[in-house]
């Protein structure tokens, strides 16, 4: 069977289909394409379809212009019709694996997903999960799913996962140039989807499993937490002690071994670094283990927000004032620079705290004019970016926008708390969180 599918990927003769065409899977669609292939695009949001159809970009770091080029080529379908994935020799899902309120794995957006396709899986076809998520979610909630339909994995058709590595606006590692973990329920499938990724990546690393593939993705992202919480509390400790812990992690980083650098913040964002920790540790409970060590820098990272409202209130108790009815600019929504991502971004948390205290809040964002509908915060969606002018009592840089290194902040003429030490220049009341 497989046989077919090699075949028509080394022809181009295959068809793609993507499911979820947010950050992680449009750059993969228009890799596709830009391969030659015919790709069919798949999401249950009308306003993404039908921003690619007419040719138009809906995420900043991607341009129109490289959207329109793919619509251009005619070989771009996107559709709410998950019918159209029948037409698909292979069909790659990339949703968003959330956490609930008690911080445990929402499977909503995957089991959802796999009900849609279920009718419509067809032998000698690839599925492939790219969603961040614990180990045993491909075997134990996909295909029991997929196979609802009376065919069969590893008999009908073939299932692998293969953890999305998308860094949004970055541009020296890219869809293209990322190596590409991939991982099979069998010898076969894992044959298939590497043929499938090696038309559009560098080169692809297998493993001898999904469950194996689901876990390289979280130890890639709690590696990176565990690390930010250390830096952070460092950062708590050092300012107590009257140390600039960006003096001290310049210096450290000049050791050419041994040494990788991590860089304090307000609170964790993403989609990836805050959530994945989590889906380990409940995954690990399952086993009767406790990840005491993972769970402590979730609880370092998460109250790292708490920390800046209260150095927020010190800072304007020192100028005689009280955090309740001050009016505070908060500069940065999204989570990281020069992106116009917002997912799981401390700002929120940050404005949700101030506000909760009786502070007036505004914030500024260059790439986020109008803040978008979200689960968790759906009470501030509606509200407007504001002009960086004077009038408040006190400005909070959230995100290191490039733009903000460019800005005079003695212009404000309030203190300043920054989070992401970019603040430069002389006659600035400048204090770090």
């Amino acid at each position: 069977m497989t046989s077919s599918l090699h075949a028509k990927f080394d022809s181009k003769q295959a068809v793609v289909g993507v499911v979820g065409l947010g950050y992680v899977g449009l750059p993969l669609l228009l890799c596709f394409v830009e391969k030659g292939f015919h790709v069919i695009g798949l999401d249950i949001d009308a306003r993404k379809t039908e921003s690619l159809a007419k040719g138009q970009s809906y995420i900043k770091h991607i341009s129109h212009a490289r959207v329109a080029r793919a619509t251009a080529t005619g070989r771009l379908t996107a559709t709410t019709d998950f019918a159209q994935a029948s037409k698909c020799d292979a069909v790659l899902i990339a949703v968003p694996t959330p956490l609930n309120k008690n911080r445990e794995p929402d499977m909503t957006f995957i089991t959802s997903t796999c009900e849609s396709l279920a009718p419509h899986v067809r032998r000698d076809q690839l599925l492939v999960l790219e969603s961040s998520t614990y180990p045993g979610t491909t075997v134990e909630v996909m295909v029991p799913i997929l196979e609802s339909g009376g065919l069969k994995a590893d008999r009908d058709f073939y299932v692998a996962f293969s953890p999305e590595r998308e860094d949004p606006s970055r541009t020296d590692y890219t869809t293209e140039t990322i190596p590409k973990v991939v991982g099979a329920t069998s010898p076969e499938g894992l044959a298939i989807a590497e043929k499938v990724y090696q038309q559009v990546v560098v080169r692809t690393v297998p493993v001898s499993s999904t469950q194996a593939a689901e876990a390289t993705k979280l130890v890639e992202n709690t590696f990176r937490a565990v690390n930010i919480a250390l830096v952070n509390e460092l950062k708590m400790t050092f300012m107590r002690m009257g140390i600039d812990v960006w003096e001290v992690l310049e210096a450290a980083k000049t050791k050419p071994f041994g040494f990788m650098p991590f860089y304090p913040g307000p609170g964790l964002g993403g989609h990836c670094i805050p959530i994945d920790p989590f889906y380990l540790t409940w995954k690990a409970r399952e086993f009767g283990v406790t990840t005491k060590f993972i769970e402590l820098a979730g609880e370092i990272n998460t109250a790292m927000p708490d920390f800046v409202v209260t150095r927020v209130m010190e800072v304007l108790n020192g100028y005689g004032k009280a955090l309740r009815g001050a009016k505070v600019l908060l500069m940065g929504l999204a989570y990281k620079p020069n992106v116009d991502d917002d997912r799981e971004s401390p700002s929120y948390h940050l404005i949700e705290k101030l506000e909760e205290r009786g502070a007036a809040v505004s914030y500024n964002d260059p790439f986020i004019p109008e803040i978008r509908p979200s689960r968790e915060f759906a009470k501030y969606a509606g509200r407007k970016s504001v002009p960086l002018t004077s009038g408040y009592d006190l400005v909070l840089v959230s995100t290191a926008h490039d733009e903000y290194a460019k800005v005079d902040f003695s212009v404000f003429n309030a203190p300043v708390v920054d989070t992401r030490h970019i603040v430069r220049g002389s006659g600035i009341r400048l204090h770090q969180a």
